[in-house]
């Protein structure tokens, strides 16, 4: 009988993946982001300690960060990956450096305005308005009571109008009058805003016959004029989206047209119309002009719209900064303090938006 032996088996050699194989891992560039940052704003620390420079510079440190950071980046690339990946981050790098370098004066603002701002963000500032205060002290309660109410009568008559218009010139519209009104619409658009003051303010001095009325609701009149286009131009863009196969497959099951348009065409584009309905109070919410004109300015409180002047937060910033007492410091600090509550302000009705807009969206399902 004949035995077969077997050769030993070996042991299977580990497969490599050539996939992931000299590849960074992805925190990498992340990492390498955030310490430029820390290392040129370190280093713009100590230029400012030593009195070289005025203070910290937030835009160079970020400008000069991103910089360095496309350079570490690709250096790092070229050593671990090769040139052809390396080139590759080079490029995305570079699209980086520009969206950068496209939000720097926002970033510089809101790095201003919070520095500055934020002495007089107490207590007092949201509790007091400015009667019978002389120098410190004082807030704008006032100043925020009348933007929410004139901005607020501003969107209630501009909103309604802008929606049904663009449902108009979307869904029925056709001819001359549908040329008509978007020919309108985009002369609106760029009206100056100081136009729309003196139209309010002319319009309601002859009405009333009062030469020289002030009060809200003139404000609200301004600031919806300046409103409209933009609620219509956006809404009419969101209409425009909604797939006319919805509009058909809603026909074929013999619903009358403005019953599709409410319930298949305005839930299907909410989400875009609340986002232009909050652009335009964004738009209009920080205007000085139409206001100063026909809303005026006061250092009392007034929570009627239809009677007497009434103080709002962009009036009440450029008044503490147009007419400076003594301490100058008091009346800077409460109009930067003014100017970011108003970013807040903003910044609260787009988070708002987009929770309408999750909330009120159409839920899609497989």
């Amino acid at each position: 009988m004949t035995t077969i032996t077997t050769p030993p088996t070996r042991p299977a050699a580990p497969i490599a993946n050539t996939l992931t194989t000299g590849i960074l891992p992805k925190p990498v560039p992340w990492i390498i982001l955030g310490g430029s940052w820390v290392l040129v704003g370190i280093l713009y620390g100590i230029l400012a300690g030593a009195g070289v420079t005025s203070g910290f510079d937030i835009v160079g440190t970020v400008f000069f960060g991103t910089m360095l950071f496309v350079i570490i980046n690709y250096v790092a690339s070229r050593v671990y990956e090769g040139p052809r990946p390396a080139t590759n981050r080079f490029v995305t790098s570079l699209v980086a450096l520009a969206f950068i370098i496209a939000l720097l004066p926002l970033i510089s603002l809101l790095y201003t305005t919070i520095a500055n701002g934020l002495p007089r963000f107490d207590l007092s500032f949201f509790s007091e308005s400015m009667r019978n205060v002389v120098g410190e002290g004082g807030g704008a309660l006032h100043a925020i009571v009348g933007t929410l109410e004139i901005t607020g009568m501003a969107a209630l008559i501009s909103v309604p109008i802008g929606i049904l218009t663009a449902i108009y010139l979307v869904e029925y519209g056709r001819g001359h009058l549908a040329r008509a009104i978007t020919f309108l619409v985009d002369v609106m658009t760029g009206i100056p805003s100081i136009v729309a003051g003196l139209f309010a303010f002319a319009f309601f001095a002859l009405i009333l016959n009062q030469p020289g009325i002030r009060f809200g609701f003139g404000g609200s009149v301004a600031l919806s004029v300046l409103m409209i286009p933009v609620v219509v131009r956006s809404t009419e863009e969101m209409l425009k989206l909604v797939p006319n196969e919805l509009r058909e497959a809603s026909y074929a099951l013999g619903v009358p047209k403005w019953l599709t348009i409410v319930k298949v065409v305005l839930p299907t584009s909410i989400a875009g119309i609340t986002t232009g309905v909050v652009l335009s109070i964004s738009r209009v919410i920080g205007e000085t002009a139409p206001l100063l004109i026909i809303a005026g300015f006061t250092q009392s409180m007034n929570y009627n719209l239809f009677s007497e002047r009434m103080m709002t937060l962009p009036v009440f910033v450029y008044t503490q900064y147009a007419n400076q007492g003594i301490p100058a410091e008091a009346y800077l600090e409460r109009a930067w303090t003014g100017a970011l509550t108003l970013v807040l302000i903003v910044m609260v009705l787009n988070l708002v938006a987009r929770i309408i807009a999750k909330i009120f969206s159409p839920k899609l399902g497989r």
